[in-house]
């Protein structure tokens, strides 16, 4: 009996329907995708024409990263992210000076463009382009010839200097989204979309798209599947509501795992390419407290939509975790 209920939520409310809503209110259209990258593009040659009559900037990399990178952008994109990675003598080492020196070798590049369509930020050089509409968040990389490409950014938490790797991040995500095919983007986005609305509605409310692409990443490496959606997210909301969100999280892609080593921090989850590197250090358990009231509070609304009798009630249980713009 238990079987036949939840398959009339399925009924109701199938994979189709939360395709349909992810394609139409979540995922970034593939024009505008493709509009964005051949942004980053022209910020790419223009800058390489630059460096072409100064040899003193030395520019050895430039590439998109960031959500688009990964594609896992949600349809809200108004910015994206490209690394700039700087090597050479005269590149500051400290973080403040890092930035305004990228930013007056932009402004260079880009004589037309209005001191304030190139403004330094606390990690990056934001570059904001009129007739798009689209900024540019060019994000410095100090770089000292690594073949695999590390190098110090400045951190998005406190300004300091933070060692990565920008193609191991994107290789780390590719290798999960080629397990799964399409599917493991599409979850995370579901999932990034949900926490959008969750800060919105819930005060003091934060959830980093990064934390939330880490979660997925230990469920699809502990063999959970994600062609099922709605099966996926409740596995999503389940694993945070269970663990309390104080499991440590950690990866074994490009480094040992006990490499991390002890830490008091309340939520653990290691950057999978820094092992020194807590990304939920700055989360408090108040922080992590309201992150499981609302995941408690989504994998239940799930739970009822899969065994709700009508296609009423399903959508009204889908709407709690999605909010009013789901309709099937």
């Amino acid at each position: 009996m238990a079987g036949e209920i939840a398959f009339m939520g399925r009924q109701h409310v199938s994979q189709r329907e939360i395709v349909a809503f992810a394609a139409e209110r979540v995922n970034l259209p593939k024009e505008k995708a493709d509009e964005f990258r051949a942004q980053a593009r022209r910020l790419r040659e223009r800058l390489e024409g630059y460096l072409a009559e100064h040899p003193d900037f030395t520019l050895r990399k430039m590439l998109l990263s960031g959500s688009l990178a990964k594609g896992t952008a949600l349809r809200s994109l108004n910015d994206i992210d490209v690394a700039c990675y700087i090597g050479g003598v005269n590149a500051p080492r400290d973080a403040a000076a890092l930035l305004d020196y990228l930013a007056a070798r932009l402004r260079k590049a880009f004589p037309n463009f209005s001191p304030n369509q190139i403004q330094p930020q606390t990690y990056s050089v934001t570059v904001s382009f009129r007739g798009s509409g689209l900024d540019v968040d060019v994000v410095p990389i100090l770089y000292d010839g690594d073949p695999l490409w590390y190098g110090d950014l400045v951190s998005q938490d406190d300004g300091s200097l933070l060692r990565t790797s920008i193609p191991l991040h994107l290789d780390f995500a590719a290798k999960r989204k080629q397990r799964h095919g399409k599917h493991f983007a599409q979850v995370v986005r579901l999932a990034k979309f949900w926490a959008r609305r969750m800060k919105a509605e819930r005060e003091g409310f934060r959830f980093k798209s990064f934390m939330i692409e880490m979660v997925l990443a230990k469920l699809c490496d502990d063999g959970c599947s994600f062609d099922d959606y709605a099966e996926a997210l409740l596995s999503f909301f389940t694993y945070i509501a269970v663990s309390d969100f104080r499991e440590r999280i950690v990866f074994g892609d490009y480094y040992r795992p006990s490499g991390a080593g002890p830490l008091p921090d309340e939520v653990q989850i290691i950057d999978p390419v820094n092992a020194g590197n807590n990304v939920a250090r700055l989360y408090t358990a108040a922080n992590a407290d309201a992150i499981v009231e609302a995941a408690q509070d989504a994998g239940d609304a799930i739970d009822a939509a899969l065994a709700a009798p009508t296609k009423h009630e399903t959508v009204a249980y889908w709407q709690k975790v999605f909010g009013p713009s789901f309709q099937a």
